[in-house]
């Protein structure tokens, strides 16, 4: 009798823990989780480029629509060595990973060179910037959470020539960020 009640016992201990986990993990992978997909090597992830002035490649490889808003994943390919305004994001925090090549960068005071395999983080709320300065180069870079950065991107290759500072300004106030100062040079 005690080993029937036992087993018993532990078969609705057993069920109570296996719908505990599962309740779990309903909680750690939602219901309505997006599905898995890949944005191959030169595309964009919905098929819009928004080249970084007009030259480089600038991609969005995942979309904050993707993420619920929580995360951005873009891809620069250097072919000239420019960079952008200082500025900064009010939001996000936004962090950089060098593919290729060797970049200078700014954050906050601090100035220092990054290469192949290293990582900059620029926390939200303090200015930054970067320019390339090998001649060729890629950083995959995230901005947390994703904010409008790819709303921006877009506006600004909807544009039909170069930006004025004032439209430039504008456009970057109007997506949570703001320029600060102007892009790092070589020379």
């Amino acid at each position: 009798m005690q080993r029937r009640k036992f087993l018993a016992d532990a078969t609705v201990a057993s069920t109570l823990v296996a719908t505990s986990l599962m309740a779990k993990a309903e909680t750690i992978v939602p219901a309505d989780t997006p599905k898995p997909f890949t944005v191959k090597a030169g595309e964009a992830r919905f098929g819009v480029h928004t080249p970084f002035r007009g030259v480089n490649p600038n991609d969005l490889k995942i979309s904050g629509k993707d993420t619920g808003g929580q995360l951005a994943v873009f891809e620069y390919i250097g072919r000239e060595k420019i960079g952008p305004a200082l500025h900064v994001h009010y939001e996000q925090d936004e962090v950089f990973s060098v593919i290729e090549g060797e970049y200078l960068f700014q954050v906050g005071d601090e100035k220092f060179t990054a290469k192949t395999g290293d990582t900059v983080f620029g926390p939200r709320k303090v200015p930054h910037t970067w320019i390339q300065v090998s001649d060729t180069g890629k950083l995959a870079y995230m901005v947390q959470p994703a904010g409008q950065l790819e709303e921006f991107f877009l506006a600004l290759s909807a544009l039909k020539a170069p930006p004025t500072e004032e439209q430039l300004q504008k456009l970057t106030i109007a997506h949570g960020m703001k320029n600060v100062g102007p892009p790092l040079s070589l020379k």
